[in-house]
């Protein structure tokens, strides 16, 4: 690890159920604020759920010009705004000079559950009339590459997919390309839009998604409380910019933080439930990588679905990483107020841990109100707290096994 060089944060961007940037996301996220409502996207009478945490008051046309609008799917359009607020808070100019050594790197399902509208105008109007844009707006490599040629960037430009691991994984797979030599700076992050209609029913059949709250959304995702139903699910993006320390200090940058590590395992036991002893290697090899140890960490920031299993799971990897120290970590899930971004998750919720080394307060779980004697250990309840973090350690464990942990630490 000594031969590798350091990689640092120097800019991050938010789209969120909670506000269009980083100032009212994270605003929302300290006041502990719901971004859950009734579903909107579409009339959702007669499914089994009707809540989801969608991103309000989000007009592509105000945000970018109309040809990127129009072109761009809503997963795209949010990466865009994402990146640019990103690359506009690490005041990274973008030219000759360095084009080539900065790449993007955005995690995506893409506009997969959308495509059925499509289906639907063949059928009723001929392939004639289907919209000729359809690949580019669904494609999961559409964030990356229309990133990329917004800011006419030439290095590495990929798009991964690991489920609910993806966003993390983006992240932890950019220092990776970094440490490799094959950029000094590189956009990563993850964005997602796939409030649908497909998906809503079909994991809301699976059971993953909540069913109970419908009539009072704003309580619905709820992790580790033991009257959790299943997860809220959400959209958005984020992206940081991440650098390596020498091309930072070149530039003058400002440094908000160092990703000292990131660590992957797979369960290989079930379709969809999680295992404690895959979540448990993927932490402990994000310790490893990083060269710290379990006492390093001040904060956790949970994976935290509010699904029965998987908070239940976590809670017991935790304590088998960290044995009695468990009990003493201060660990939340933002998802309590995001919902669950999916592909974007891990991306949002490693911006947060950005932001509580910054302003060394940790974002709560809200809605916990009902203890679960198999979640015993401090999830922040309710209320932001003010604590000395130098290390996060950030969860993100995908559906189907995938599990990606990344470690952050304030820069000096």
């Amino acid at each position: 690890m000594t031969d590798f060089p350091r990689i640092v944060v120097t800019g991050v961007g938010m789209v969120t159920p909670l506000g269009l940037d980083v100032a009212s996301s994270w605003a929302g996220l300290l006041e502990g604020r719901s971004g859950t409502n009734r579903i909107t996207h579409f009339d959702p009478e007669g499914y089994d759920v009707q809540v989801s945490a969608e991103v309000k008051g989000f007009v592509p046309e105000d945000l970018m010009d109309r040809r990127t609008a129009r072109r761009s799917g809503r997963h795209t359009q949010m990466a865009v705004v994402a990146a640019e607020e990103a690359v506009k808070s690490a005041n990274l100019a973008i030219n000759d000079s360095n084009r080539d050594s900065i790449g993007v790197l955005i995690a995506s399902s893409g506009g997969l559950f959308t495509i059925g509208e499509q289906e639907k105008v063949i059928d009723e109007k001929g392939p004639g009339r289907v919209d000729p844009l359809t690949v580019p707006k669904v494609g999961q490599y559409s964030p990356a590459v229309r990133v990329g040629r917004l800011h006419e960037v030439r290095g590495p430009n990929s798009s991964i997919n690991s489920a609910c691991a993806s966003g993390g994984d983006a992240i932890g797979q950019a220092m990776n390309l970094m440490r490799l030599g094959q950029a000094e700076c590189i956009l990563a992050g993850g964005a997602e839009a796939m409030i649908s209609k497909v998906l809503i029913a079909s994991l809301g059949g699976l059971g993953a998604l909540a069913k109970t709250w419908n009539h009072e959304p704003l309580r619905a995702s709820r992790p580790f409380d033991a009257k959790r139903s299943g997860f809220v699910l959400g959209e958005g993006a984020a992206i940081l910019v991440l650098e390596t320390e020498e091309f930072a200090r070149r530039r003058g940058a400002g440094i908000l933080a160092e990703l000292t590590g990131a660590g992957w395992s797979f369960d290989a036991t079930d379709d969809t439930a999680p295992d404690v002893d895959g979540q448990a290697l993927a932490m402990s090899r994000a310790l490893a990588n990083s060269g710290l140890t379990m006492d390093d960490i001040d904060y956790i920031n949970a994976h935290g679905t509010s699904t029965q299993l998987n908070d239940k799971t976590e809670t017991a990897a935790i304590k088998k990483v960290f044995g009695e120290r468990a009990y003493g970590i201060p660990i939340s899930s933002t998802k309590s107020m995001t919902g669950h971004l999916a592909a974007a998750a891990g991306a949002v919720e490693a911006a947060v841990g950005v932001l509580t080394l910054r302003d060394q307060i940790i974002a709560p779980t809200i809605n916990y109100e009902y203890p679960d004697p198999e979640c015993d250990l401090d999830y922040v309840p309710l209320k932001a707290r003010k604590a000395r973090v130098n290390v996060v350690l950030s969860n993100s464990f995908g559906l189907g096994g995938e599990n990606s942990c990344l470690v952050f630490k304030r820069y000096s």
